[in-house]
């Protein structure tokens, strides 16, 4: 039986939409030439990893000539909440209350950062009033 597809993007997924982000749009070939110096990857893996993509629903290809150029369907911010939101159901029993207990206790927060959590809940209470 088939491993059903993950909705969150593996690493090399996570290169390719990168790149698409930062572009808004691109053609296999220029998602090529973009990772060329960072990290090689061949053509024909490219077009791999941008098919599973649209199977992902991630990327929407229009035609263009003989090319595909594909967009971002969706954004990164929405990526981050679809990786957190299967992190949490797999690790912290769904709970967001435990996911960010377990960051502040085993992460060097410095002070700048302990601070920006605090001003956030703080914004989020305020906001509630």
């Amino acid at each position: 039986m088939p491993k059903p597809k993950s909705d969150v993007l593996t690493e090399a997924e996570q290169r390719v939409m990168r790149v698409l982000w930062e572009k808004g749009e691109a053609s296999v070939r220029e998602v090529t030439e973009a990772l060329e110096t960072s990290y090689p990857v061949a053509y024909n893996t490219v077009l791999t990893i941008l098919r599973i993509l649209t199977d992902k629903d991630y990327v929407k290809p229009r035609q263009d000539g003989r090319a595909f150029i594909y967009t971002p369907s969706v954004s990164k911010a929405d990526a981050r909440s679809r990786a957190l939101r299967k992190m949490m159901s797999t690790f912290f029993e769904g709970s967001p209350t435990e996911l960010a207990q377990h960051l502040i206790r085993t992460e060097n927060l410095n002070a700048k950062e302990l601070q920006a959590l605090k001003d956030e809940l703080d914004n989020m209470s305020s906001e509630e009033d």
